[in-house]
This record gives structure tokens, sequence and C-alpha cells, in this order.
């Protein structure tokens, strides 16, 4: 009788339990996982507005340089569709670059100008600020996925460490198509159902938005298929629907993405051009990138990704270890390794596994919080008064003290010259006081058409890989006076002439006898990068100009 008794008790419980929406805890799961999900306390809009005003006054605090693609590949063309007047590399002619990113600035540049709002001070601010808004997407849902997957404990200190993070301060608002595709990324695996644990799935219908995002995301930049191939070889192992997964939606949303990015291509092209194929074809195939520089297949382990994660590291490690979270630290991992495989390395490539290993950071933020505050109930209890501040305030101050110098120096010191230089000429254009530019440093160096904003006559020089001759400007870089002295053969004396001061020493009797005086001189760097230190970047006029 009383066994029976037992028995219906446990019933009515269970009962209330799957009403008040509770959940019995999975041993293999931790404990955030195993707890019923709760709404968030703050509001999407609450942190996407908060996102946005950071992301927005980050985008007005970055004056350096620090790659060319952030203007060659995506400002540049987007000034050539909505001005007429713009450079395109020698990617473009090669048709490895997909017109589909620099669109969004070109219709932006163009909503600029038909409110006339298309001044040298509005040029160089505003494609960063729109960035800043994409920026701030993906910070909300970085927030969103943390919470889906741990819940508030540790969303809010996930996004905690991708705003305090220094690599995502100094390169997500810049305006390349590695940033957006970060957010396609982070907000995808939100809506992906195997990146989430069986207790907390997906709503309904998610997947294909996911898989809308992921096909966006490879149009955009064909390489991000490193990332949604992980991903759907997940979502094929846990899925029971394989075959609607693969040909009611995949095949599907997947052409149809590919089909407008190929009309897109087609309209500005004017030619039929499969872009991820070239791209294939140039990159993995051919190894052309390793044109530009190779490393060590090791480096992003040993050098590129520990720095963009930096003091976060240890958290990072730490996170992923008492989560348990295999799926998202095994896609930090396979992303690496395949990029490992490249000859050609940059940090800006794994830029979209960073705020991942940030929600891990945020993790083990949470764990010391929730020790801290166990901890603090034991003292309160015994009445000592504690001076020393506890394990998580040491781990923040550590965290801000060596993150916001890092990113303040990046963004608003190192690498500036370049930018400086180019707003000075584009405002000096705007007077009517510059009527033609040479760039005598190496390719790319600066900015172009897209800040000058000025239709005059410019010519840099020129790095396209070529087989056999070194280009213009290695030749350049080997021998700058003899380079010059042959240059000027041919030229129509410009009325400007920007180069770097290590090969101003070099240059300076040319110069002179040339009729050029210094104008203007802008710091550039402390220390070296991957050339001799470029330390400031002059500006050169005719004496009569």
């Amino acid at each position: 009788m009383k066994h029976s008794v037992l028995q219906s008790q446990l019933k009515s419980i269970k009962m209330r339990q799957r009403k008040n929406g509770s959940s019995i805890k999975h041993p293999n799961l931790s404990d955030a996982e195993a707890k019923p999900q709760k709404k968030s306390p703050y509001s999407s809009k609450d942190v996407f507005l908060t996102c946005l005003g950071f992301r927005m006054l980050n985008a007005l605090l970055i004056q350096t340089y620090f790659n060319p693609d952030e203007h060659w590949q995506a400002l540049e063309v987007a000034h050539r569709i909505a001005f007429g007047y713009g450079h395109l590399t020698w990617e473009w002619e090669e048709g490895i670059r997909s017109y589909l990113h620099p669109m969004m600035f070109a219709l932006f540049y163009k909503l600029l100008a038909l409110l006339r709002l298309d001044t040298p001070c509005v040029m160089i601010k505003a494609p960063r600020l729109l960035q800043s808004i994409f920026s701030a997407v993906g910070d909300l849902y970085l927030y969103k996925l943390s919470f889906a997957l741990f819940g508030d404990g540790v969303a809010k200190w996930a996004l905690f460490s991708q705003l305090a993070n220094w690599f995502m301060f100094f390169c997500f608002n810049r305006t390349f198509s590695n940033s957006l595709e970060t957010t396609l990324t982070l907000v995808g695996l939100y809506y992906w159902p195997s990146v989430r644990s069986s207790l907390n799935k997906a709503p309904s219908g998610s997947r294909k938005w996911g898989l809308a995002l992921a096909a966006l995301a490879c149009a955009i930049r064909p390489t991000s298929a490193v990332t949604w191939v992980y991903v759907g070889l997940l979502e094929l192992y846990s899925t029971h629907d394989r075959l609607r997964f693969i040909f009611v939606e995949l095949i599907p949303i997947g052409s149809v993405v590919l089909g407008i990015t190929c009309l897109l291509d087609r309209l500005m092209y004017d030619s039929w051009v499969l872009v991820p194929l070239n791209f294939l074809k140039f990159n993995f195939l051919s190894s052309g990138g390793d044109y530009y520089g190779t490393h060590k297949w090791h480096w992003y382990f040993t050098q590129g990704f520990t720095v963009m994660v930096f003091t976060f590291l240890p958290f990072c490690v730490a996170g992923i270890i008492k989560s348990k979270y295999w799926k998202l630290s095994g896609l930090i991992l396979w992303v690496l390794g395949l990029y490992s495989i490249l000859g050609h390395k940059e940090f800006r490539f794994v830029l979209p596994v960073l705020p991942i290993s940030l929600i891990f950071a945020g993790y083990s933020l949470a764990a010391l919080e929730e020790r801290g505050s166990r901890n603090g109930e034991k003292k309160r209890s015994s009445c000592i008064c504690n001076k020393w501040p506890s394990r998580k305030q040491l781990a923040i101050f550590f965290l801000l003290a060596s993150n916001i110098p890092m990113a303040l120096y990046m963004n608003l010191i190192h690498q500036r010259g370049a930018e400086d230089a180019m707003n000075y000429l584009s405002k000096e254009a705007a007077k009517g006081k510059v009527k033609s530019i040479v760039f005598l440093m190496p390719c790319h160096a600066t900015p172009y058409y897209s800040t000058l904003h000025n239709n005059l006559p410019m010519r840099f020089l020129d790095c396209a890989p070529s087989k056999g001759m070194p280009a213009e400007s290695d030749r350049f870089m080997m021998d700058p006076v003899s380079f010059a002295v042959d240059f000027a053969k041919n030229w129509s004396r410009p009325s400007h002439i920007v180069l770097f001061d290590s090969e101003e020493r070099h240059l300076k009797d040319f110069l002179v006898s040339h009729s050029f005086r210094e104008v203007r001189r802008f710091f550039h760097a402390h220390f070296k990068v991957d050339r001799d230190l470029q330390a400031s970047v002059v500006v050169y006029a005719m004496t009569d100009s």
C-alpha cells in the first residue's frame, strides 16, 4: 500500500515539473545547460542598442590602417560603382571577388550623394559607422547564442568578453568582408539546430534561416564554407530527416543564393563569372595567395589566433574544459586546422571563430562569479571583513587592464600615417590645391579614391602577381633611386608625391632636383611590421603648386 502511494506521489511531482517547464539534469551536460530555459532579463532591443552605441564609438576611434583589403576590396570598388571612378585591383580582372559585399557600401554611397552628405569627413567616417550596425547585430547574436546554450550568467560575460577583446575592437568594425562574414556566422549558428543541445532545441523552421545565412556568408567569402561544412556534417549526423535536409532545404536554398549572386556578378562583370570556382582555383588549387607571403603550418596556433584571443586565452581554455561543449570547441579547432594547411595566413581569416572562443571565456568568468557568490555567502555568515578583491574582480581588472591599452594603441596610434595622409590630401583636393598624386611606396599602402573622393589622376606602384619579372612595387623597394629615375622619364609630373620616410632618405636628392618640397609629415609607427621601420608618411608638393 505504501509502495503504491509513493509511486502516485512521484508521478504527480513529475507532472508538476513538466507543467512548470523544469527538466531533469542530464549527467553528461553542464549545470548551465541542464537548467530550464528562462527568458533573458535583457530584451534584444536593449542589448542591440547598447552594442550599437558601443560599436559606433568604436568606429569613430578607428584611425589607423590595418590591411589594404579594408579599402581596396570593399570601399574602392563601391566608390567606383557609386561615383564612376575608383581602382579595381587585379582580383577583379581575374573574377575571384564577388560584388555582393561592395554593393552594400555602393548603395550607401549613393544615399549619401543623394542627400548631399558626401563631404570628405563623412566619406571617411560613414562606412565604418555603417559597419558598426552589422557589428552590433553580431554582438546581439553572440549574446543570444550564449544564452541559448548556457543561460544568462554565461551570456552576459560572453558579451563582456566580445566587447572587451582588443582584436574585436580593432578589426570587427573595419569594412572587411571577414567582418560581415563573422556577423553572418554568429547569426547563422544561432539558428542551426545541430549546434544546440537536445535539451535546448532551436525554434521550428530555424534551420532554413541558418542555411540561408550560411549560403550568404559563402557567397560573400567562399572560404566561409570551411565553417559551414563542419556545421552541416553535425546536422547530417544528428538529424532524422537527412533527405529532407539535403534535397528540400540545402540544395534549393543554396541554389537560390548562388543564382542571385551569379546574376549580380553577371551584371557587374558584363560576363558570366563563377566567383567561388575562380576563388577555389586561385587560392587552393594553385596556391596563388602564397605570392603575398607564407607562414609555417602552426602559425595560427602559436602566434596568430593566440594574439587575437590575447589575455582571454586562459579563460577560453578553462571554459572549453569546464563546459565540455565539444561541438563549438571542435568548430574552432576545425577552422584553425584547415586554414593552417594554406601557406598564406592572415589574422582576419579566422576572425569568425574568435567570438566563439570568447563565449567559452564568458563561461569561465561566469563560473568565477558563481563561485565568488557562494564564497561571499560563507564570509558574510562568519562576519569577517575581507579587504581583498574576489577572483572575479581580479580577472576583470586583468582583462581590462591588458586589452584596453592594446585596443587604443592599435586603433589610435599604430600605422595611422597612411590614413592621416589621405585624409589631408582629401581636404586639400576639395580646396583645389591638389592636381595629381604619385605614391612612391609599396602598393596599396594607403586608402585611395574612396577616401580622396575627387576624380584626380593618381598613380601607385603595381604589385599584381606576375611570372618572371618582379612587380613595380618590388623593384622600387629593391632600388628606390634607380626606379624613381626611370619612372620619372615617362611621367606627367604630379603636384604631390607620397612616400614613407624609409624611402625618403634615399630619394631626397631626386625630389629636390624635380622641384618638390616637403609640405606635411605624419607619424605612422613606432616599430616595423614586415619591412624596415616606416616611422612617418611624408607628403611632398611641387614648389610652384
